[in-house]
């Protein structure tokens, strides 16, 4: 598209035979500029969400209460239940203890039966104290 055509002047030879034109407002002037900020008042106010969110933290701490609460219930119940049967593993292993130290008397006697002196069973320390040995066999290099 030519300047000709769009000015409107047909047989333009140059740029200088173009009449000025100047851009101004449109008639009636531009609308105003909106400068200021207008944020809508759309959706929940600041004292409705802080209630909201302190009303679910409200929730959530009685429901940690509530389950603190079932959790000490077992622990107490699991410590009854194991309280009550300590006495019969007690005796269990006092059980199996005796039998396990007679057969070391057993043992200790075929041992050292060649030995002048020796009393099978007696103390070897002079704490005069006996413990029961802590693991499971009395002497597991013998079997």
């Amino acid at each position: 598209m030519t300047e000709a055509m769009v000015r409107k002047k047909p047989g333009m030879v140059s740029v200088r035979d173009m009449p000025l034109l100047q851009d101004g407002p449109p008639p009636g002037g531009f609308a105003p500029v909106r400068y200021a900020r207008r944020i809508p008042n759309s959706g929940p106010s600041a004292t409705f969400m802080f209630l909201t969110a302190f009303g679910a933290f409200a929730w959530g701490m009685y429901q940690v209460g509530k389950g603190n609460e079932i959790r000490r219930a077992y622990k107490e119940e699991k410590l009854a239940a194991r309280s009550a049967i300590v006495p019969i593993l007690q005796a269990e292993e006092d059980e199996r203890f005796v039998k396990e130290w007679n057969k070391y008397l057993d043992d200790e006697a075929r041992i050292m039966k060649d030995v002048p002196g020796w009393k099978v069973g007696e103390n070897v320390y002079n704490s005069g104290k006996w413990m029961p040995p802590a693991t499971g066999e009395l002497r597991p290099d013998v079997w």
